[in-house]
């Protein structure tokens, strides 16, 4: 294959080939480890909480289930599940190590390791069997992968029958003036706060464009269908800077 027939993609606003973009989006969270979870407190005034809450009340997690947390980062999504879920089990599942290497060091890994497995992997190749999980969730990771056709393809085939999928995403306001502000505060602010805070603005720069890129809620939506999904809805949070979309394999 020469280089004009190989596939291209977006990293951000940059067209990429396909082959190089997980090892750019490796190097952003391999920057930004350290400080991403002071990062998303101090990007979002700690609402990206307030998100993973409403999350966790739709999801409505049960006693025993397996979940499936990819692009777990820093653990945030499962510790949620297990609060909620007695003798359940989570598997946080990140591209990149030193992600996980930090959620290991927060309080909740210690406490609940026995219910807890940290894999390096990815969302496009998941390394476990067909039918493996009850609940697969991805937060603020999906945007970043390749082929995110591949991604959803591959969480259908790990859910169990009746398995849940639940993505929680940045998103589109439906409102042109207020997306307007929106993005007035993303590409003004949030690099410098990515400078000044993790010493890092580009990869923020990226992350803030990487959100644009992102389909609407009702394009997305239909990519979750494609996949197989049954019983696709969305919810939106925050008058759509982030949505909930869930997925039923029925």
């Amino acid at each position: 294959m020469t280089s004009s027939d190989k596939k291209t993609t977006h990293f951000g606003f940059k067209t990429v080939e396909e082959e190089r973009k997980a090892s750019l989006v490796h190097g952003v969270f391999t920057n930004v480890a350290s400080k991403y979870d002071i990062m998303n407190d101090v990007m979002s005034a700690g609402i990206h909480r307030l998100w993973k809450d409403a999350m966790m009340d739709w999801l409505a997690p049960r006693p025993g289930q397996r979940l499936l947390d990819v692009a777990g980062g820093t653990g945030d999504i499962s510790f949620r599940f297990l609060k909620r879920a007695p003798g359940a089990h989570a598997t946080v599942l990140d591209m990149t190590e030193s992600m996980l290497v930090e959620g290991r060091k927060r309080a909740e890994a210690g406490q609940m390791a026995e219910s807890l497995d940290w894999v390096v992997g990815d969302a496009m190749a998941l390394p476990f069997e067909a039918n493996s999980f009850d609940v697969y969730t991805i937060s603020f990771g999906i945007r970043n992968v390749t082929r995110i056709d591949d991604a959803l393809s591959e969480a259908f085939r790990v859910l169990r029958p009746g398995g849940r999928l639940m993505v929680l995403e940045f998103s589109q306001i439906p409102n042109e003036m207020l997306q307007k502000v929106y993005d007035l505060y993303s590409f003004n602010v949030i690099p410098k706060m990515g400078k000044l805070i993790a010493g890092d603005a580009d990869s923020y720069q990226y992350l803030v464009e990487s959100i644009r890129k992102f389909p609407d809620q009702e394009t997305f939506a239909g990519m979750i269908r494609s996949a197989g999904f049954g019983n696709v809805k969305y919810r939106n949070l925050s008058m759509g800077i982030a949505a909930l979309h869930s997925g039923w394999k029925l």
